[in-house]
Parts: structure tokens; C-alpha cells; sequence
């Protein structure tokens, strides 16, 4: 008995520990022909389950949902309401300080990288 207890606790320590450390603000910028539009995003996770939000302008910040993480993927959406609601769906890829994410804006892909403030 005491065997399978140290097994699982060893098994959920180590889970935990391949998990990405993304919490904390990141910090970086999307190139459009418009210009480097500053994106800044805090994130907090708890488990497999992701929260934060997106400044969208200083001081305005706007919830992620659907916030996942698995290991060093997570994934998120931010749904804008310009008069008319607008998703945006994002995937990324921790690795140390840095997080190289990939955004769909309705059937428009894009790219960029935040580092770890």
C-alpha cells in the first residue's frame, strides 16, 4: 500500500514538473504592413487550466478563455467585441523565457514570440 502511494505522488510530481512555467506577463510584438503592434499578456496556470488576459490598450485588459496547458503547449482564445464579436485563437510553445505563438484572426494566421517579463 505504502508502495502505490509513493508511486502516484512520485507520478503527479513529475507531471507537474515538465509542465511550462508560464506564469507571469509576456512581453512582445506582431509585425503587420501597419506597423509592431505591442502585445502583452499575463498568464497564470493552475494544473492544465490557463487564465489571464491580453492588454489590449494600457489599462484595458481583456480575459483569455479557454485556457489550457498541456506540458510546454498551451492554448487560448480572446474574444473582441468591435460592434461585432471577433476571436482570435492562439496556440504557443514555452521554452524557458521565451513563448513562440501562433494566432488565427478569422482564417488569417500569424506569428510572433513573447519573452518572460
Amino acid at each position: 500500500m505504502q508502495l502505490s502511494k509513493f508511486a502516484i505522488t512520485f507520478l503527479l510530481l513529475a507531471v507537474s514538473a515538465f509542465a511550462a512555467d508560464v506564469d507571469g506577463k509576456w512581453t512582445g510584438t506582431i509585425s503587420t504592413p501597419n506597423g509592431d503592434f505591442p502585445q502583452t499578456f499575463s498568464f497564470k496556470a493552475d494544473g492544465a487550466k490557463l487564465t489571464g488576459s491580453l492588454e489590449f490598450m494600457p489599462g484595458m485588459e481583456i480575459p483569455i478563455t479557454e485556457g489550457k496547458v498541456d506540458g510546454n503547449n498551451i492554448s487560448f482564445t480572446v474574444n473582441l467585441d468591435f460592434g461585432m464579436p471577433f476571436t482570435i485563437t492562439y496556440t504557443g510553445v514555452v521554452s524557458g523565457s521565451e513563448l513562440k505563438v501562433k494566432g488565427d484572426a478569422a482564417g488569417m494566421p500569424f506569428e510572433f514570440v513573447l519573452k518572460k517579463a
